[in-house]
């Protein structure tokens, strides 16, 4: 098999994914590259619509920028302004905690150390990889649906797991690339590389994808 050219592709990905209208690019610029709106954007995000979540976004992030603003409310005010995300009510309960927590044990202040947000409730791999890279331009590798989605449709790597595909970008891939990966690929699945029916005829790296998998292209 021969190997993948990932370098030329990302390459080629970053200059044709400005001309895209890619929700991810909104959602980036509403989080002002702020641990905190970073963390709480990616809990509202979780099986919700990423247009939902930018609508919902817009307007909490009028009232509501630091742990203390969501505390001064209480669960049933905070329900009402992150609904109609899904799981709302859970959500806003996991906000509320993780804010208790940021003011009692971190000053107000993300923590930048994977494994201690790790510990926070609702936050798992990818949302603490995507606040060290985003927030806080740590190298980190973030996979979410569409990274590890293309990442094997590209026939780059061969996983089954997000987990799995982490570990192993970190392996292949060079780690200056790391943090610039998923916005790539996440703005690449939402314009054009759908987990359906790829629109491979207007891909810009159609030529160096093996497209493993897919059986139905326009």
């Amino acid at each position: 098999m021969s190997k993948f050219p990932i370098e030329k592709v990302l390459t080629i990905l970053e200059q044709e994914s400005k001309k895209w209208n890619s929700p991810v690019f909104t959602l980036i610029k509403l989080q002002k590259k702020d641990p905190f709106l970073i963390l709480i954007t990616t809990i509202i995000s979780l099986r919700t619509r990423d247009e939902i979540t930018i609508e919902i976004t817009k307007k909490l992030y009028k009232k509501l920028s630091k742990p203390k603003d969501i505390l001064n409310l209480n669960i049933s005010k905070l329900e009402k302004l992150i609904y109609p995300t899904g799981f709302y009510k859970r959500k806003a309960i996991q906000i509320h905690t993780i804010c208790k927590s940021l003011i009692k044990n971190y000053n107000s202040i993300v923590p930048n150390d994977i494994n201690t947000l790790l510990t926070f409730p609702g936050i798992g791999r990818k949302t603490a990889n995507l606040i060290l890279a985003e927030g806080y331009s740590i190298p980190a590798m973030c996979v979410d649906v569409h990274v590890n989605r293309i990442s094997n449709r590209f026939g780059f790597i061969r996983t089954k797991t997000a987990f799995e595909t982490e570990m192993r970008l970190r392996i292949k891939l060079n780690k200056k690339y790391w943090n610039k990966y998923n916005q790539l690929l996440v703005a690449l699945g939402q314009s054009i590389c759908k987990p359906i029916t790829p629109k491979c005829s207007i891909c810009p790296i159609n030529k160096y994808c093996k497209k493993i998998k897919v059986k139905n292209k326009n």
